[in-house]
C-alpha cells in the first residue's frame, strides 16, 4: 500500500518513519515534508491547504491511506474532502475537529458531557471581558488565578496564564484588540487557572472503540524550570509516572469515553487521535484542552516506543474495526524527545543556517533525530527552516538513561544560535514513589 502523510513537522517525520516500517507499506509520501522526511520517505511539493492537488496526487499515485498530521487542515475540512472522493483518510471530520479548532465548542461539550474541567466564561469583545476582570478583581495587587485563551487555532500560543490583573488586561488587548492571533481572537475564553502538573493522554478511536496510548508529559514553556513564554512544545517524555494504571483507567472512563459518547450524541462522531491535555489537580484530572491529532513533540517518543504496526492501527480506525486490533505492543523502555530550536523562538528567528553533526547523532544507539523546521538544499546541505528545528529522541533503560542518551545526541548537533531546554523529563523523578 502507498501512504501519504500530510504536514512538514517533527510529528509528520515520526509518522512517516514509523509507517515506512510496516511490511504493508510500499511507498510513503510526505506533503510537503522536510529534510528528514526527504531521507526517510518521499517528499511531495504540495502545501497542506492544497486539497484538490493533494486529492489528485493521491489518486494518481494509488495512495491507499492518507494520514493528516497538523490541526489546520483538519479544521478546514481536509478529511471531508478526501472522504467525498472515496479516499481513505485518517483524522476527524471538520465538525469533529471543532474540539480543537474552537475552545468554546470544546468547553460547552465537556460541560454537557460532565467531563471535569476549569470553570469558564466566554466573551466576544474586549470591552465586556475587561469589565468582567475589573469587577471581579478591583485591586491591582490581588492574585488573578485566570487563563485567557483565544478561541481558535493559534499554533499553541494563544493561551496566556495570568497572575495579576495587569496580565489579564494585557492578554485581552493582545487577543481581542491587537489581534495578535488573527481570527482566533474573535472570541475568547476566560477560565480559572488550575494548579498541578500537566499530562498528555492520547487515544486512537474509531468512534466506538478507544485505544489509549501511554501517558506523556510535554514541556510547553520555553526555558528551564517552566519559565518563559509558551511554545509549541520544547520536549516530551513517555511514559510519565504521573499517570499510573488506576489513574489511566479513571481518565478513560470519566474523560475519554464521556467525550467520545458526547460527540456521537451530537452527531459529530469522532474518528482519529483524541489528545487530552490534562491538569492533575488535587481534585483529580481536569481537561485543559483537546487536540484532535498526534501531539508534537509527544508523537516522537510515543512512536519510538511503539512496536505494533502503525499502518494496521490507522487503517482499522478509518474502517471502523479498531476492536480487531487488540492491545498495542510497546518497548518497555522510556523515551525522551528534546526539541532543538532556533535563536529567538518563539519570537522571530533566522532561517537558512547550516546544521552540522546530524550523522554523528544518528550513529548513536537508540537515537532518532526527527526533523521539524529543516530544509534540504540542492547541494545536499540541511539548513534550518523553522523555530523548532529538530526533535532529538532517545530510548533508555530508565528515564534518566534516556535523558542522558538524548542530550548526548543533542551535543553532536550544532548550528549558529541553536538552543534547547536542559531539563526535559526531570519532573518525572519527583513523581516516582
Amino acid at each position: 500500500m502507498n501512504v501519504l502523510v500530510i504536514g512538514n513537522g517533527g510529528r509528520e517525520h515520526a509518522l512517516a518513519w514509523k509507517l515506512k516500517q510496516s511490511s504493508r507499506a510500499e511507498r510513503v509520501f510526505v506533503a510537503p515534508g522536510n529534510a528528514g522526511t526527504a531521507l526517510d520517505a518521499e517528499n511531495v511539493p504540495l502545501a497542506t491547504d492544497e486539497f484538490a492537488k493533494l486529492i489528485k496526487f493521491a489518486k494518481q499515485n494509488s495512495v491507499g491511506l492518507t494520514v493528516i498530521g497538523p490541526e489546520a487542515p483538519l479544521a478546514a475540512g481536509i478529511v471531508d474532502a478526501f472522504a467525498a472522493e472515496k479516499l481513505k483518510v485518517f483524522g476527524p471530520s471538520k465538525a469533529a475537529a471543532q474540539l480543537e479548532a474552537s475552545k468554546v465548542f470544546c468547553k460547552d461539550l465537556l460541560r454537557a458531557a460532565d467531563v471535569p474541567q476549569a470553570d469558564y466564561r466566554v466573551f466576544k469583545d474586549a470591552e465586556s471581558a475587561t469589565r468582567y476582570i475589573l469587577d471581579r478583581y478591583p485591586s491591582e495587587e490581588q492574585d488573578v488565578p485566570l487563563v485567557i485563551k483565544a478561541n481558535g487555532l493559534a499554533a499553541g500560543k494563544g493561551v496566556v496564564v495570568c497572575r495579576k490583573r495587569a496580565d489579564a488586561i494585557t492578554a485581552i488587548e493582545r487577543i481581542a484588540m491587537q489581534r495578535e492571533f488573527g481570527d482566533a481572537g474573535r472570541e475568547m475564553v476566560i477560565e480559572e487557572r488550575l494548579d498541578g502538573h500537566e499530562a498528555s493522554v492520547l487515544a486512537i478511536t474509531d468512534g466506538r472503540t478507544i485505544l489509549s496510548l501511554p501517558a506523556c508529559q510535554d514541556h510547553k514553556p520555553a526555558y528551564d524550570g517552566d519559565q518563559g513564554p509558551n511554545t509549541g512544545g520544547m520536549g516530551a517524555y513517555c511514559p510519565t509516572p504521573l499517570v499510573d494504571e488506576p489513574m489511566m483507567r479513571w481518565i478513560e472512563e470519566r474523560i475519554l469515553v464521556n467525550t467520545v459518547h458526547a460527540m456521537k450524541r451530537s452527531r459529530q462522531p469522532f474518528r482519529g487521535v483524541l489528545y487530552a491535555g490534562l491538569m492533575m489537580t488535587n481534585q483529580g484530572p481536569k481537561v485543559l484542552e483537546y487536540n484532535v491529532r498526534f501531539g508534537d513533540p509527544e508523537c516522537q517518543p510515543l512512536l519510538m516506543r511503539l512496536k505494533s504496526d502503525l499502518l494496521d492501527v490507522l487503517e482499522a480506525t478509518v474502517d471502523g474495526r479498531l476492536d480487531e486490533i487488540g492491545q498495542l505492543e510497546w518497548d518497555p523502555r522510556p523515551a525522551i524527545c528534546v526539541v532543538m530550536a532556533s535563536e529567538g523562538y518563539p519570537g522571530e528567528y533566522v532561517k537558512g543556517r547550516p546544521i552540522r553533526g546530524l550523522e554523528e547523532a544518528a550513529a548513536l544507539p537508540n537515537v532518532k533525530v526527527f526533523h521539524a523546521g529543516t530544509k534540504l538544499q540542492a547541494d545536499g546541505q540541511i539548513v534550518t527552516d523553522g523555530g523548532r528545528v529538530l526533535g532529538v529522541t532517545a530510548l533508555g533503560s530508565t528515564i534518566s538513561a534516556a535523558k542522558l542518551q538524548a542530550y548526548t545526541a543533542v551535543r553532536c548537533v550544532r548550528w549558529p544560535g541553536a538552543w534547547c531546554r536542559k531539563d526535559i523529563s526531570d519532573k518525572a523523578l519527583s513523581y516516582i514513589k
